[in-house]
């Protein structure tokens, strides 16, 4: 059985993000996958303290919720990350969990350069949603910004992209339009 880790990344349980991700763990279980749902806001996630212990030994040293989403990272097959643009980037919860789980995706090897620890067979997709009307949140950086941050961290881990969609120009809209879903299903 494939396994699909599914994370919500927005304190909007209904919003746009969340519809986003909603449509992606529907194609990926008709796709075949066992699909885990985290949502970031019901988690009990501490702040990274900055100590670096967990680059030593592949471990937070905070014992909490993240615990739960690296063995989730570590032993699934394909990530599915929806949050909303805040800034030309991700949402604090998300940048969060990606300080929390360095030690799971890099190895401290004494190199400037990381060596990733998960296998480049693990797949991920990013799915954003941003206020600014496209083509402004592109040229302004800012859903782009917030893509390149959440790419940067899988990046770094070896796992491959399958795919990444933005959601632009969502202020007072509550569907998602159907090119967009078009191209969400066109990922799997």
């Amino acid at each position: 059985m494939k396994r699909a880790l599914a994370i919500l990344g927005s304190p909007r349980k209904n919003g746009n993000a969340a519809k986003l991700l909603d449509i992606a763990v529907s194609c990926a279980i008709h796709e075949g996958y066992e699909v885990k749902k985290i949502d970031l806001y019901e988690q009990n996630i501490g702040w990274c303290k900055g100590c670096m212990a967990c680059k030593k030994t592949g471990i937070c040293v905070i014992e909490d919720d993240i615990i739960q989403i690296r063995e989730n990272l570590l032993s699934c097959d394909l990530v599915i990350l929806s949050a909303p643009t805040y800034f030309a980037n991700v949402s604090a919860s998300v940048k969060n969990m990606f300080d929390r789980l360095v030690g799971a995706i890099m190895d401290d090897n004494d190199s400037p350069i990381p060596k990733p620890k998960l296998s480049a067979k693990q797949k991920y997709l990013l799915l954003t949603t941003c206020n600014t009307p496209f083509p402004f949140d592109r040229l302004a950086k800012q859903s782009s910004g917030c893509i390149r941050s959440m790419r940067e961290f899988f990046h770094i881990s070896g796992m491959k992209c399958m795919g990444t969609v933005v959601f632009a120009g969502t202020r007072g809209k509550t569907q998602i339009p159907p090119h967009i879903i078009r191209k969400l299903k066109n990922c799997f």
